[in-house]
């Protein structure tokens, strides 16, 4: 079974791409969220809060958050936390699990929730991978660092792609700017129009991926095209929030970090708004770590490194000589 889960996870999405740009999770008036992390100082300004969100429609083969590529709640499997006292698979109904290696496998397929397993389980090496919140208990949850938010701080939505709870994600925005919170976003733009319209006036800070530039390989790396998020990029820089943008490419080996990827990338934008913000990422070996949690290959050889500072310099010149005027280097 293990093996069954894994090529449904990797597999290539056959979804048109209406369909998958429309994807959204069911229940508008609820989140579902796999990690509120506190005092996080990469996702903005300040000591922020980061709120991240369940479901993407995108499968990168380097996800450094694959926990949140499902728009489901699904349970995961701690195995350091594991006594090997087997009572979850004594408790377990018809096709929930397979008891196998020593340990439980899911059954994802399975309709009738894993609730059993997870109360059942004495050390807590099975949980669910995300949480439910209404807006006012995820605001209430985001308040408690309130008083850490001075010298800019405040909140974070991220993911998975937040734009996949859009209707959720305009709401906690208003109530967020209504309480003085300052509030950035975290997405790839790969999402219906007409919610990107709706969030943009409540958002001080967005960060916009923008990791292939060629459609046809961005989808061999992500399973979509790159069309529609340039298409949106396009829009958001000729609209009167594009000072509040910075577009950031995770530098993957042998796949974004090629000079061709990173030149047609900053050409676009030069052409578009040569003053916009850009970020170059540097690889982070640390990803492939999470994967065991949820029962998922790494689609990238694990012996890659982050670049060194010559080869970070590079590609920041590459960026400097099409003529991007604001190149954020760390």
């Amino acid at each position: 079974m293990k093996g069954q889960l894994m090529k449904k996870s990797n597999e290539k999405l056959e979804l048109n791409e209406e369909v998958k740009i429309n994807e959204k999770i069911e229940d508008s008036k609820k989140a579902l969220v796999f990690d509120v992390k506190r005092f996080a100082v990469h996702d903005g300004a300040g000591l922020r809060t980061t709120v991240f969100f369940k479901g993407c429609p995108l499968r990168c083969k380097w996800c450094q958050n694959p926990e949140g590529l499902s728009a489901k709640k699904r349970p995961i499997y701690f195995k350091n936390s594991c006594i090997h006292c087997r009572i979850c698979e004594k408790v377990s109904k018809e096709n929930q699990i397979e008891y196998r290696d020593d340990r439980p496998y899911f059954n994802l397929d399975y309709k009738e929730g894993f609730d059993n397993l997870i109360k059942a389980c004495p050390s807590g090496a099975i949980r669910y991978d995300s949480k439910e919140y209404v807006v006012e208990e995820l605001l209430e949850k985001i308040k408690e660092d309130q008083v850490f938010f001075r010298n800019d701080g405040g909140v974070t939505f991220s993911g998975g792609e937040p734009l996949m709870q859009g209707e959720f994600l305009v709401e906690i925005l208003k109530r967020c700017k209504e309480e003085g919170i300052h509030t950035a976003i975290e997405t790839t733009m790969f999402a219906p129009l007409e919610i990107i319209e709706k969030v943009l006036p409540y958002l001080d800070l967005i960060y916009i991926d923008l990791k292939v530039f060629d459609e046809k390989l961005h989808e061999e790396c992500t399973g979509v095209s790159s069309k529609v998020i340039k298409e949106h990029i396009k829009y958001v820089l000729e609209s009167n929030h594009r000072d509040k943008v910075i577009i950031r490419t995770p530098l993957i080996p042998t796949m974004t970090a090629t000079d061709e990827n990173i030149r047609s990338i900053a050409e676009f934008l030069v052409g578009v708004y040569p003053e916009v913000r850009y970020e170059l990422l540097n690889y982070n070996p640390l990803a492939p770590s999470k994967y065991e949690l949820v029962d998922l290959e790494y689609g990238l050889d694990e012996d890659y490194k982050m670049f060194g500072k010559d080869e970070m310099q590079h590609f920041y010149d590459i960026v400097e000589q099409v003529g991007l005027k604001n190149l954020i280097i760390e």
